[in-house]
């Protein structure tokens, strides 16, 4: 790619068609991030997409998330939702086919990733820019490919909410200009690369790496890029942080964010140690964006968004009894591209409300499931995540054979903690099996052969 001499200093020439209010420092950053020797082989283009009029929306919009209090309960919900209702049934082609907007919001019939996955576009409003939409495609582990509807302001909201975590545990951000503020990390044998730039932190880097060896010219190359970038914030997922903690690197952020899978208490302390900075384990959605953090205090996973509000429904649709364990489904949210209405995520967890807000306890991805024990009792998955606590794992699989039997799969740098596992386990199980997982993106972690396993 060539370099324009009517652009900023150094910048590639499409670099403005990914980062339009790019200045002179802005194109410096890019260029320290691209040219450092060190650096990977980074192979795609991405950026801001944001216009000069959006990066002061998303200040302002960034002070509302930091002001915000979220203190609804399901007695008092929040004052924004009956107009929230109204609007969707007026602008939103799904939802205008189901006729007038009912009175209740308990009126609606929920959704599941099933009908997004089938028409995405019935679920935009009319409104929306199209000229201006960003579509990006997720997987997952539902068996639901996914295209999400966004736009640039959305994914610059994400920053407001990480800030609001990162506030509750005394972090508050600070790189701007020549400084790189975010690296994305990823750990997989193909994995999106790119380098930018954040406009509302005064054009502090951002990168997304990944430490996978094949994207680097040499292995060590990958502390000593870290050592030279210093970001000031971490992200990744457990099995990225798994590998970062086999890196010789020297640098401490100010803080480290988990997100896309559940970090085990035993692999958080492991990090914390480690870096010297608190661990952010982040519960976020493709289709929601970041929904809560964890906090010991409150005692599980504490809302983010202001413009969230959250129910727990069983099977069939309906609000379980305070306390009780069901299903995390949302309504509203800050994509304005795909406002939903009593959206069932797939998690699972008890809504409580108490000093810290609505706080989500006990959450567990996907449906529960039950194991029988080797003295044919049964148990819930979550005693399986209780129990395997103590490892410092980034990721694990269990599953239950017809006869019984049970395999537990960890990746392989995971191994020798085997023995380990095998003893935590054999209270429930006696002696289980133990083999090498070997996918490298997201697993869905508790399986089953026996019917009756469904809880």
């Amino acid at each position: 790619m060539s370099v324009d001499a009517n652009l900023p200093g150094g910048a590639w020439e499409s670099d403005r068609d990914y980062c339009p209010t790019l200045t002179r420092e802005g194109a410096r950053m890019l260029e320290k991030l691209r040219s450092h020797p060190a650096a990977p082989r980074y192979r795609n283009r991405s950026g801001n997409k944001l216009q000069a009029a959006e990066v002061a929306a998303l200040r302002a919009y960034e002070q509302e998330v930091m002001d915000a209090a979220i203190d609804w309960s399901a007695a008092a919900p929040p004052a924004w939702l009956p107009g929230f209702l109204k609007t969707a049934y007026a602008t939103v082609p799904h939802y205008r086919a189901c006729g007038s907007p009912p009175a209740r919001l308990a009126d609606v019939a929920p959704i599941s990733r099933a009908e997004l996955a089938h028409d995405i576009a019935a679920f935009v409003p009319d409104d929306a820019d199209l000229a201006r939409m960003i579509n990006f495609q997720t997987t997952g582990t539902t068996g639901h490919p996914l295209l999400i509807a966004s736009h640039p302001l959305v994914a610059g909201r994400y920053l407001a909410f990480h800030k609001r975590a990162l506030r509750r545990f005394g972090v508050t951000l600070r790189h701007g200009a020549g400084q790189v503020g975010v690296m994305l990390l990823g750990h997989q044998r193909r994995c999106f690369t790119y380098v930018s730039v954040t406009p509302t932190m005064h054009e502090s880097g951002l990168a997304k790496i990944n430490l996978h060896v094949d994207d680097w010219r040499d292995p060590d190359d990958r502390a000593r890029y870290l050592d030279a970038m210093a970001p000031e914030l971490i992200a990744g997922d457990p099995i990225s942080f798994a590998e970062l903690l086999t890196l010789p690197m020297t640098h401490k952020p100010a803080a480290l964010l988990s997100v896309s899978m559940m970090l085990l208490p035993g692999m958080r302390a492991r990090l914390e140690a480690r870096f010297g900075c608190p661990v952010l384990d982040i519960y976020s959605l493709n289709e929601v964006g970041p929904v809560a953090v964890y906090d010991e205090q409150a005692g599980g996973h504490v809302l983010l968004q202001h413009r969230l509000y959250v129910e727990i429904l069983d099977a069939g649709g309906q609000p379980v009894p305070t306390g009780a364990r069901g299903e995390i489904t949302v309504t509203g949210g800050f994509n304005f591209c795909l406002p939903l209405l009593r959206y069932r995520t797939g998690d699972y967890a008890s809504l409580a409300h108490g000093p810290h807000g609505p706080v989500l306890v006990g959450l567990a991805g996907r449906s529960p499931l039950r194991y029988r024990t080797a003295s044919g009792e049964w148990i819930n998955n979550i005693d399986i995540t209780h129990a395997l606590k103590p490892l410092a794992i980034a990721v694990f699989g269990i599953h239950q054979h017809g006869d019984g039997s049970v395999v537990l799969r960890l990746a392989p740098n995971a191994m020798p903690q085997a023995d380990r596992a095998r003893a935590l386990l054999a209270p429930f199980f006696g002696a289980i099996t133990v083999e090498t997982l070997l996918a490298e993106d997201k697993i869905i972690q508790y399986t089953s052969d026996l019917r009756e396993a469904a809880a």
